[in-house]
């Protein structure tokens, strides 16, 4: 299952990735959608390199983000010794490798487009990740706009761009439209039972 929403940071998209929790074919094409999709690697790059190691190592990531932006959200009051652990994971994986250089090159239409260098390396992958995570978390504006779904049963966090700050759901469509829909059947539920 591919899971796909715009956070606004593309550690807080990893997060919201179930990448171990489906089977190992499965959440290796996850993964490399996500890599795709997100820009960290051109689109139509190869991905040859890819497989259950490199999503061992995301879901690490992906856990460690989590764990932070979790700390972040409740006031610094969870778990700190696993908010610690965490810490010290993302910055040695945000300082394992430079993250990967892209290129311009000319597509047939003559226009410029990004291409990978070389193909994609895990390490470097997961340092741009990293030093994403790195960046939100040190930024006092990024960090103020954090905020975490209000839909029941969705822990997802984004970044609150909206204007006035008062967005409440990962996804209008998903999640927000969940809400609104349970709210009517209630409202339609209490007026049957009046």
């Amino acid at each position: 299952m591919t899971v796909r929403f715009d956070s606004g940071r593309i550690c807080l998209d990893l997060a919201a990735q179930p990448l171990d929790r489906t089977a190992a074919t499965a959440a290796t094409a996850a993964l490399g959608h996500f890599l795709h999709t997100t820009g960290l690697v051109p689109a139509g790059a190869a991905l040859r390199a890819l497989d259950a190691q490199w999503v061992a190592r995301f879901s690490e990531l992906r856990d460690c983000v989590t764990a932070l932006v979790d700390a972040q959200l409740d006031g610094g009051c969870a778990e700190a010794g696993r908010a610690d652990l965490a810490l010290e994971r993302l910055n040695t994986l945000a300082a394992a490798s430079p993250p990967p250089a892209p290129r311009a090159v000319r597509a047939e239409s003559g226009l410029l487009v990004r291409a990978s260098g070389d193909e994609p390396d895990c390490r470097a992958l997961l340092a741009a990740v990293a030093r994403d995570a790195v960046d939100l978390l040190t930024d006092p504006v990024a960090r103020a706009l954090l905020r975490r779904c209000e839909s029941d049963g969705c822990h997802r966090c984004y970044l609150d761009t909206s204007r006035g700050r008062r967005r409440r759901w990962c996804s209008s469509e998903t999640c927000g439209n969940r809400e609104r829909v349970a709210r009517h059947r209630a409202a339609r539920r209490a007026k049957v039972t009046a």
